[in-house]
């Protein structure tokens, strides 16, 4: 036969046409289930950051409240007595006029002197146990956050500036100010 005369077996073909129409309508199927599946991954990686994230910051809020929590109680024990030590300031206070107001020279008075002297030591030591601390600035530079300057006296014996005198001494708790020293304090001799 020739070529004109051999018999094309149209059966065959469009089968495969349809075939492949199915195959394309299969692929386009599964490729949007892909991009489907594609977003939501994406949108769960997303979701799954912000949660990271987000527990994250609560981790740390948690962290600075503790944090938080255990200063103030620290300050609370620290400062508990601040009242308390306060009031005991005029004791303190009396007990050192008592001493500077006594006769030393009297020898019927050295008992009292001495009894005076033990009570005011043994006071001292015990508060200080609790934190509370004296601040005697005799002949230190002055300081404003520790001293309270009641005079001001022109002196060419020592530098501008220093403790000349204490009118009544100064007294912190743990590192807080309870009460500045009263002092007088030097200026530079006109």
């Amino acid at each position: 036969m020739t070529e004109q005369q051999q018999p094309t077996d149209h059966s065959t073909e469009q089968p495969q046409a349809a075939n492949e129409h199915a195959d394309t309508v299969e692929l386009s199927g599964e490729q949007a289930i892909i991009a489907k599946l594609e977003d939501e991954l994406a949108s769960t990686k997303a979701q799954l950051a912000e949660q990271q994230d987000l527990m994250l910051r609560i981790k740390a809020e948690a962290e600075n409240i503790r944090r938080r929590a255990s200063m103030d109680v620290e300050k609370a024990h620290k400062f508990a007595l601040e009242k308390f030590a306060g009031d005991l300031l005029p004791v303190v206070d009396n007990l050192e006029r008592a001493l500077g107001f006594i006769n030393r020279e009297d020898e019927a008075l050295k008992g009292v002197v001495e009894g005076v002297e033990l009570t005011l030591k043994s006071f001292l030591d015990t508060v200080a146990k609790f934190g509370v601390n004296q601040i005697d600035p005799q002949g230190q530079p002055f300081n404003p956050e520790l001293h309270q300057a009641m005079s001001i006296q022109p002196s060419a014996d020592v530098a501008p500036n220093t403790v000349t005198f204490v009118m009544q001494k100064g007294y912190e708790l743990n590192g807080r100010l309870l009460r500045p020293a009263m002092v007088g304090v030097s200026k530079a001799a006109e």
